[in-house]
């Protein structure tokens, strides 16, 4: 495990990278940060992460719904350090109904991404916090077959696909035509759960606070698998940020590890990423 300690002149070196301009390393920096953040700061490819803050067993919420303070102060600070890094930031409409999110950048310094919410059946609240509090664009995505309504903001239709829901490919796909590439797939369970399945996913931040809830929801929810051999197993590394710790889980080097496998396994691989 890394111990870790972000300063300003590190961050602003960060935010730097992510504007294409270079501010000096500090000489003496902790580079332990930079291995956790550079890979979304850096515009080199596309990029999609997702992040989850949970308690010790799981949870990201009680039974009832209440998610205040899951994270510690350290824990929030890493997830407005993402949110500032990225173009866009994705949210399912369930999550605008149950939070309200602003999904703006405060506990850091830096640039607000752009708000999108994935609204397949049209449930987006008209009067959600964040069309009205004059801050980044809201993208409210739809399936094609919702009669329109009356949000403000663009709407971007997709087609429904055959589970009933959008297609995260084709969600990305949309957003990269409009210039947003690096994006964060901030919530909930299920949004986070449809883009891991499909296999989009490059880089999962795992935050874990030292609380137990018990029970609730968890922050992943992911298609059965019958078999320990089927789980994922991305590499990991493992960064102390004070309050909270963050595993920082590589997919691609999983994909990697599938493209070795014999030519059956990646012909399974290739199918149920198409499915």
């Amino acid at each position: 495990m890394r111990s870790v300690r972000m300063t300003e002149e590190l961050w602003q070196h960060l935010l730097s990278l992510r504007e294409g301009s270079l501010s000096p390393f500090p000489a003496d920096a902790d580079a332990s940060f930079l291995a956790l953040y550079r890979p979304i700061a850096i515009r080199d490819r596309p990029l999609v992460l997702a992040q989850v803050g949970q308690s010790l067993d799981g949870r990201v919420a009680t039974p009832t719904g209440d998610a205040q303070d899951v994270s510690g102060c350290d824990g929030i600070a890493h997830l407005h350090r993402c949110r500032a890094l990225v173009d866009a930031v994705i949210v399912g409409v369930g999550t605008v109904v149950a939070d309200n999110p602003s999904l703006s950048v405060r506990a850091v310094s830096g640039k607000s991404p752009v708000r999108v919410v994935v609204d397949c059946n049209g449930r987006m609240p008209e009067r959600a916090k964040m069309l009205h509090d004059g801050g980044m664009p809201v993208l409210v995505l739809q399936a094609d077959d919702v009669p329109s309504g009356s949000i403000r903001h663009e709407v971007i239709r997709l087609p429904r696909h055959t589970d009933g829901g959008l297609a995260p490919r084709a969600i990305l796909e949309a957003l990269a035509e409009r210039g947003l590439t690096t994006v964060l797939v901030e919530g909930g369970a299920n949004t986070i759960s449809r883009f891991v399945d499909a296999h989009l996913i490059d880089r999962l931040h795992v935050s874990v606070a030292p609380i137990i809830i018990g029970s609730g929801p968890a922050g992943i929810r992911l298609s059965p698998i019958d078999r320990l051999s089927e789980a994922r197993r991305p590499d990991v590394e493992v960064y102390n940020i004070g309050t909270d710790i963050v595993f920082d889980c590589n997919f691609r080097s999983e994909i990697r590890q599938e493209a070795a496998s014999p030519a059956a396994d990646r012909q399974d691989i290739l199918m149920a990423d198409l499915a």
